[in-house]
């Protein structure tokens, strides 16, 4: 995607997390690689509704500033775990990090979201896996999460919120509504003692079937 339209785009992805309440104030960061392999780089203190695309910082995966954000903003302060991802995995070409409320209630309470309840969660994102504690804005968190970057697209940040990644930006946002549904699905089901697993054959099946989904 060209640079301006992809600068477009991240603010699009800002507002629909915002619009979603998966951030709250100025939660959450967005980034996105370039053709040229850069990275575009949302601002700190600012609310995910209410970005603008000259807000954004173009930076190298080492961290590098590359171009200032014409606006004057300085980069999110949890870059590191987003550019830990795309050093990690070069196919990665988007990130996104938010405070979904249901999945950040898992994430308080150190549980990954793992039960197979529903076909297409089974398809799409078998397994969300919960990325052990480290202090926000540290290399800690880029450190939990790393191990995650080429079998899942997704984690949860423990006691702290969410992570989605993939091929493209949005791709990493697709994660993220999926990590969201599952874990309000399972919350739902939990209440009404209604968590039921699906066979273990049609599991397999299921799973089988990610290749034609190009998964």
């Amino acid at each position: 995607m060209e640079e301006q339209k992809l600068r477009e785009f991240i603010c699009e992805i800002g507002r629909n997390i915002w619009e979603r309440q998966m951030v709250a104030a100025n939660d959450g960061n967005i980034t996105a690689k370039l053709a040229d392999g850069n990275i575009l780089c949302t601002p700190t203190g600012v609310s995910k509704g209410y970005l603008e695309p000259d807000m954004l910082t173009k930076m190298t995966v080492d961290g590098e500033i590359v171009e200032p954000a014409p606006s004057g903003h300085k980069p999110t302060s949890e870059v590191k775990m987003h550019l830990r991802m795309y050093r990690a995995n070069p196919d990665i070409g988007g990130c996104v990090h938010a405070h979904p409320i249901y999945g950040t209630v898992f994430a308080i309470k150190g549980e990954p979201l793992v039960k197979k309840m529903m076909p297409e969660s089974v398809i799409a994102m078998p397994e969300i896996p919960l990325a052990p504690y480290a202090t926000p804005s540290t290399e800690g968190v880029a450190d939990s999460c790393e191990p995650f970057a080429h079998k899942y697209t997704a984690c949860l940040l423990e006691q702290h919120g969410a992570f989605s990644w993939g091929k493209t930006l949005m791709d990493a946002y697709l994660s993220m509504e999926r990590l969201e549904y599952t874990a309000k699905m399972t919350l739902l089901a939990r209440l009404i003692q209604g968590e039921r697993e699906l066979p273990q054959d049609e599991i397999q099946k299921l799973i089988g079937m990610r290749a034609q989904y190009g998964l």
